[in-house]
């Protein structure tokens, strides 16, 4: 069960020729694909293209229609090993990841295809994840493109836009025997507008028009001396043929302005942004009409001489906007124009900031430094000023409207989650054993390295949080600890943990957090989602692999069961034999189990049945305002309030009404020395003769003792 649905919206997959399509961009490229009669597509979850994986799985029955083959792959290197079909046939195919940790992961099979060039279209198409939204490390697409000779298109986030680059990018890739590259931040991917649909149509061959003749041709084969003729041929003849396609085909748009001695040159994903920026400086209007004249880059990678050239004469500057570092477009935008007699200025990198999102006030305080310099003929750089002073009072008079600074808000464990009480377990061993070190790993769990669990010294990759302890185990005094997920497991963490361990003899712990989806990208289902939550009968269990390469030492605990977990933690790091001690922590992400909970319970008290929820309380009579729950638990729906005993020192603890019963802060008071504030209250709604009986039963017995209170005192 993903995160979203796209059931209702994917039927305007099926909008025909000249019908107005309306969605988001996930949906949008969806439907570029279906048109351009793609045959095959591939991809693995990640921000921001995750709902991209959703839509396509949705869309199930459209893309039968049409022969189109789909598949969730286990990782990005397996997506990308598809493009493979497109190297001798005229099968035209696309493949999704995030980028750009998915890209290096897909970084051989990319290569390999990249150097054979291909004969049907190929569409890389990663979602950019940078900026303060991003998840991961500060990358760019940019450095894979050029160093594999790949074109790297990155369209403004407009519909018609980027259906015309998914389109365009099939047609380039045929055209110079190359895989294109789209780039697509994550305001891309869900921009909501619309436009002019045409009708899908199939591939050339498909599930239902089979290929019947096999091709083989050594040149193809990435081996000497094929490879060395395979270089030439990027540079001789396929560069060429790229060019001439990008110019010929109008892909890059130089548009007008009024003050022609100067100009901009912009990346087409943050086009919006620098429009905004121009608009709120008086030199647009919100239709895109610019008094700057802009060569916006659809293309990024290879870039055009001649229309640079063409751009840049007769300016005395130019503004080179490039969001992160290095800055691979101005550097070449400055070689190109080393020695052709055009002394344009190109500014970039010293009026903007080397690295980080470009956000409009960012950009506003750029040009605006842009303009002070160049001093462009017929700009009031009086009004420009006024106009940047009074963006920043706004902005900063948005940030200090609380009267106060807003408080930091990371990311945590939702409330329930089965990953808590696993790093409240550990925490409680840590305090009786000392101090481990955690190798983390992607995902969920790396929350753990925030308060109040503070475990997890490092991450390195997807599934490589065993494979990051091998340098570190030998020379650490203690064993150390590992932390895997069941999403990372099954994309590599297998082979590069588990089994390379096992081969090489590796000591330590491994805690594989198994809550039975790759819950961070939006649930979706992996090999061992069983059939009660994905539809499809569960064959692979993480057990069972991990037996299956060699691990002896397994133990599988339910997640909410913290003193079997602390029990078992205690016996594989200070009574077990060396080796690697696996230990499988099980319990269903929360978020997808209360949409099922939820659903059910509301369907109950719609039809008049009983219904039925767990809550936890705390007694403020009792709590003595230790908050041990707190320190341990860390749950969200754990807070304080003020004692009611007046004689009383400090706030009690309490729990709000988003409390989902898993019942961990109770179980973690007690871990920590018994708390007997902590009660559990069942509530039923439309309940049965019987306990309506008993309910009666029961006030009647409080109240009546409530009221021999004042005779017995």
């Amino acid at each position: 069960m993903a995160e979203r649905s796209f059931s209702k919206e994917v039927q305007s997959l099926r909008n025909r020729d000249g019908e107005i399509f309306r969605g988001e961009g996930v949906l949008a490229v969806t439907k570029a694909l279906l048109q351009s009669g793609v045959s095959y597509i591939g991809g693995y979850q990640g921000s921001p293209i995750s709902h991209m994986m959703d839509v396509l799985n949705d869309a199930a029955e459209i893309r039968r229609e049409l022969g189109v083959h789909f598949e969730n792959a286990a990782s990005e290197a397996a997506a990308a090993a598809m493009l493979a079909a497109s190297i001798h046939y005229p099968l035209r195919g696309a493949v999704i990841w995030k980028s750009t940790v998915g890209t290096n992961v897909a970084a051989d099979a990319l290569a390999n295809v990249a150097s054979a060039g291909v004969r049907g279209g190929v569409l890389v198409i990663v979602g950019e994840d940078y900026g303060e939204g991003s998840s991961i490390m500060q990358e760019r697409t940019h450095a894979f493109a050029a160093k594999s000779q790949m074109w790297l298109l990155d369209p403004r986030p407009d519909l018609p836009a980027i259906v015309a680059a998914v389109e365009h990018g099939f047609e380039l890739s045929e055209a110079t025997n190359t895989p294109v590259m789209l780039m697509l931040r994550i305001r891309a991917c869900h921009v909501y507008g619309s436009f002019v649909a045409k009708d899908n149509r199939p591939g050339q061959y498909n599930a239902h028009h089979p290929l019947e003749q096999a091709v083989f041709d050594y040149n193809k084969v990435v081996l000497p001396p094929s490879s060395y003729q395979q270089e030439q041929l990027k540079i001789t003849e396929r560069w060429p043929r790229a060019l001439r396609f990008i110019s010929t085909n109008k892909l890059n748009q130089s548009l007008p302005g009024d003050y022609v001695d100067i100009g901009i040159i912009v990346q087409g994903g943050i086009y919006n942004a620098l429009n905004r920026s121009l608009e709120i400086l008086s030199l647009a209007d919100a239709l895109g009409n610019s008094k700057i004249p802009i060569y916006l880059l659809t293309v990024t990678y290879p870039l055009i001489p001649e229309e640079i050239r063409a751009f840049c004469a007769g300016k005395k500057a130019v503004l080179v906007i490039e969001e992160g570092q290095p800055n691979y477009i101005e550097q070449s935008i400055k070689a190109d124009l080393h020695g052709t007699g055009i002394d344009t200025q190109i500014h970039g990198k010293n009026l903007l900031p080397t690295a980080g999102e470009y956000k409009t006030r960012i950009l506003i305080t750029g040009i605006t430094r842009f303009l002070n310099g160049a001093t462009p003929a017929g700009v009031s750089l009086a009004t420009m000023e006024s106009a940047q002073q009074q963006a920043t009072r706004e902005i900063s008079d948005s940030q200090t409207a609380l009267e106060f600074p807003v408080p930091a808000r990371p990311p945590g464990f939702c409330i329930g989650c089965p990953e808590r009480p696993l790093f409240s377990a550990l925490k409680l061993v840590q305090q009786e054993l000392g101090e481990f070190h955690v190798s983390g790993d992607i995902g969920c769990h790396l929350f753990s390295t925030l308060p109040p669990f503070n475990i997890g010294q490092h991450t390195v990759g997807y599934g490589l949080g065993l494979a990051s302890s091998s340098g570190l185990a030998p020379n650490f005094a203690k064993p150390l600890i590992s932390i895997m997920g069941d999403g990372g497991f099954w994309h590599n963490g297998l082979t590069s943990g588990v089994a390379n361990a096992v081969f090489n003899g590796d000591n330590g712990v491994l805690l594989i957090v198994d809550n039975g989806y790759a819950a961070a990208t939006g649930h979706q289902a992996i090999p061992s989602t069983d059939q009660a939550r994905s539809g499809n009968p569960v064959q692979m269990t993480i057990e069972k692999a991990v037996r299956g390469v060699g691990a002896q030492w397994v133990r599988t605990i339910p997640s909410y069961d913290v003193k079997q977990m602390v029990t078992t933690l205690t016996e594989a790091i200070s009574q077990s034999p060396p080796g690697l001690k696996i230990i499988i922590s099980q319990g269903e992400c929360q978020l997808a189990r209360q949409r099922r909970v939820k659903q059910a319970h509301q369907e109950a008290l719609d039809c008049g049945a009983r219904a039925l929820r767990v809550r936890l309380g705390i007694d403020p009579d009792i709590c003595t305002g230790d908050r041990a729950c707190v320190r341990l638990s860390g749950c969200p729906s754990l807070t304080v309030k003020d004692n009611p005993d007046p004689l009383a020192d400090g706030p009690v603890a309490v729990i709000d009404n988003q409390c989902v019963g898993c019942g961990n802060c109770g179980v973690m008071a007690h871990q920590a020395g018994l708390c007997p504030s902590f009660f559990e209250a069942t509530i039923i709604n439309n309940p049965s003769w019987r306990e309506r009986t008993i309910s009666n039963v029961r006030q009647w017995v409080i109240g009546a003792l409530q009221g021999s209170e004042p005779r017995t005192r």
